[in-house]
């Protein structure tokens, strides 16, 4: 899997740490603050968006009347702590992220969280000295499945896009590496079970967790 590659792009939530369990929690309690109940379809709709671009579309679709930032603002509040404390790595990361380093390959985040928490869960974890680049969509023209946020990690790691293996849990991320010219590894997460099918059919490889390449 790693013959030939220069750099390894990670998604955060749900590839790297086990999150995804937050913004639904996080969802509900927000839209509860405006007598608003969460749909299920909601998850699924805003997949791959950037942090502002998901601010947007709650913002119109559900008419909240607090503007960008300050949505923005209280979803760092909210979820703060929880990336700080409670939301676990992914297994196998660290070691991986270790082998990694050995081999000589470079590390980067293409996220659609904000910069805020992606720096507070790497430190929480001691991991911020092994990423080379990191890039959230907010600072990008386009969020996922636009190979934007993945053909910037890999400009900053100083990696051409076809020495690029990228690791996504679901299929919009999985779109934007495949956008980019780079090779695509997809990982098992909870909230992504009902795309299996499809994340299989979109990899080039597919494991349950980042000991399948340790080991």
């Amino acid at each position: 899997m790693l013959e030939h590659i220069k750099a390894v792009l990670f998604d955060l939530d749900g590839t790297l740490v086990d999150s995804m369990w937050v913004w639904n929690d996080i969802d509900v309690e927000y839209l509860g603050r405006f007598g608003l109940s969460l749909p299920e379809t909601l998850q699924k709709e805003i997949e791959g968006m950037s942090f502002t671009e998901t601010a947007v579309y709650i913002k119109q679709k559900f008419s909240i009347p607090d503007p960008i930032e300050k949505m923005k603002e209280d979803w760092n509040a909210m979820a703060f702590d929880k990336y700080v404390n409670e939301v676990p790595l992914k297994k196998g990361v660290p070691e991986f992220l270790a082998l990694c380093r050995k081999k000589g390959i470079r590390l980067g985040i293409a996220t659609s969280n904000s910069r805020k928490l992606v720096d507070a869960i790497i430190a929480s974890h001691g991991l911020t000295e092994y990423f080379d680049g990191i890039v959230t969509g907010c600072e990008v023209n386009r969020g996922k499945p636009w190979p934007d946020v993945y053909l910037e990690t890999a400009r900053r790691c100083g990696v051409s896009p076809e020495h690029c293996l990228v690791f996504e849990d679901i299929v919009p991320g999985m779109q934007a590496g495949r956008n980019a010219g780079m090779k695509v590894c997809a990982v098992a997460d909870a909230y992504s079970v009902y795309q299996e099918k499809e994340k299989r059919e979109l990899a080039d490889y597919y494991i349950e967790d980042f000991t399948e390449i340790t080991k």
